[in-house]
């Protein structure tokens, strides 16, 4: 009995120590972040992160948050969310076609024009239904010229700060008001007999361009498989190399866009039978002129691409003609101008840093996508872009349901995998290249609160160490 009594005296006196072994005190969000700071960063470089908790209406974190970095791709939110915040914002891209005279007796009496909106998910699907319908009119003969209107846009085709040795890469596409399949042509390769040249398929099939096949079915001598044209002389003649020992596909962008979409455009019109006859003066079948619409005016055809379609491709894909499409019709709209550059479009996102609070002049705008390095913001900005497009119920629908998701889709489909705490949690937009990685977008917590962040990573060689660093930031933030 006495042996009881005192285990029982022991123990009440005891439990207090023991709670204070069982129960780790959680460390508050800035000591978690700035440990990771401290021993997750990559070796050499330096991150500067912003966090806002939406729900509560305060700052959750900050480290050198005001600190100047280039954003690579996450640049494409100022563009996006100032977009989305015009009253135009849902006028769709449009592609017309136009014609001025009259028809008489299967002849067109007159020019036909072109119209370049600036669509960029305009395909080759698109333009055989702009041709159809055009087909469908009584004629089969233009008396007269046809003409692309580029004139929507100055006649610079890259982006101040982009790199000349980035094309003929997918990812940097000629820019222009008429854009066929984003200006880029995809060459599926299908292996043959082993030593035999694989068979080549292109899409758009266009004789615009020329195909060099020096490929090799099953013969892994002949090196890896490979797209590229030559370039350096603005040729667009594209030569397919490498070993083919199963399917394969490469894209090449091709010079110029405009000149790809109208000589595809007149090669469609005559395999239906219209037939143009070019004035003396004219050796081509098209020219570049711009459309002013008279009495004699009349709109053939038309086809549109919905706004939050260029949206998703901008935010999931992280695709760069997409934003510059949507940089250069937010300088249509903001300037009132018929023709513009993209420095009407940045003016505009510099009037929304003002309307925020900041002074636009602290940071350098070069582009609409991030593919410049003379783009300089701060995370601090990224989240003060994120805050306001989450106080505007309409521009916060489209941008959420565009961006990336943790672990499932766009360029975070290979990130944040199940099990971890930012799995399906995280709505954000990537930007990366050499030796910068930037994330920002939405999360939830785990308390059920809105989250806003930014983390913007630089000279950082490894993006994969700068990735793991951003998403276990993330992991600490809904924990």
């Amino acid at each position: 009995m006495k042996r009881i009594l005192l285990l029982l005296i022991l123990s009440v006196c005891l439990l207090p120590l023991w709670s204070q072994e069982t129960v780790t005190p959680v460390k508050p969000l800035s000591a978690r972040i700035d440990a990771l700071i401290e021993h997750k960063l990559p070796v050499g470089s330096n991150v500067a992160i912003s966090v806002y908790d939406l729900t509560a209406g305060k700052p959750l974190y900050g480290y050198q948050a005001d600190k100047l970095s280039r954003p690579a791709s996450t640049m494409k939110l100022l563009t996006t969310i100032t977009a989305l915040s015009r009253p135009e914002a849902d006028e769709p891209f449009r592609t017309e076609v136009w014609y001025q005279g009259t028809i008489e007796r299967d002849t067109l009496q007159g020019d036909m024009y072109v119209i370049g909106g600036y669509d960029p998910e305009f395909d080759e699907e698109a333009l055989d239904s702009l041709v159809a319908t055009v087909a469908r009119f009584p004629f089969s003969v233009i008396k007269g010229k046809v003409y692309g209107d580029v004139s929507m846009k100055d006649s610079l085709y890259w982006g101040s700060g982009w790199l000349w040795d980035d094309t003929p890469y997918s990812f940097q596409p000629y820019l222009s008001p008429l854009m066929l399949n984003k200006g880029v042509v995809k060459v599926t390769a299908t292996p043959g007999e082993r030593g035999d040249s694989a068979r080549l398929e292109c899409t758009p099939a266009s004789s615009y361009y020329t195909l060099t096949n020096k490929t090799q079915s099953r013969t892994p001598s002949a090196g890896r498989f490979r797209v590229s044209r030559d370039w350096l002389v603005n040729g667009n003649n594209i030569t397919v190399t490498g070993n083919v020992d199963a399917r394969r596909a490469g894209t090449v962008n091709i010079f110029s866009s405009q000149d790809f979409f109208m000589h595809t455009f007149m090669e469609r019109l005559q395999a239906r039978g219209i037939r143009c006859i070019p004035a003396a003066e004219a050796e081509v079948s098209y020219l570049f002129g711009e459309f002013r619409q008279d009495s004699l005016s009349v709109r053939m055809a038309s086809y549109e691409t919905s706004v939050q379609d260029v949206v998703k491709q901008i935010m999931k894909e992280s695709d760069n003609l997409n934003a510059e499409a949507m940089l250069c019709r937010l300088g249509v709209q903001s300037s009132g101008k018929k023709r513009v550059s993209a420095e009407d479009g940045l003016s505009a996102i510099r009037m929304l840093i003002k309307e925020m609070g900041y002074n636009p002049n602290r940071y350098n705008l070069a582009d609409g996508c991030g593919l410049s390095n003379y783009n300089y913001i701060s995370p601090e900005l990224l989240v003060s872009f994120l805050r306001y497009a989450y106080s505007r119920t309409d521009v916060f629908r489209k941008l959420y349901k565009a961006l990336p998701i943790g672990g499932v889709d766009g360029t975070l489909e290979f990130r944040m995998k199940k099990g971890t705490l930012s799995h399906r949690n995280v709505h954000a937009k990537t930007g990366s290249f050499t030796a910068i990685n930037c994330l920002a977008g939405y999360l939830k917590a785990r308390n059920g609160h809105e989250i806003a962040f930014a983390i913007m990573n630089q000279n950082a060689l490894s993006g994969r160490e700068a990735r793991a660093f951003q998403d276990a930031v993330c992991d600490e933030v809904i924990r």
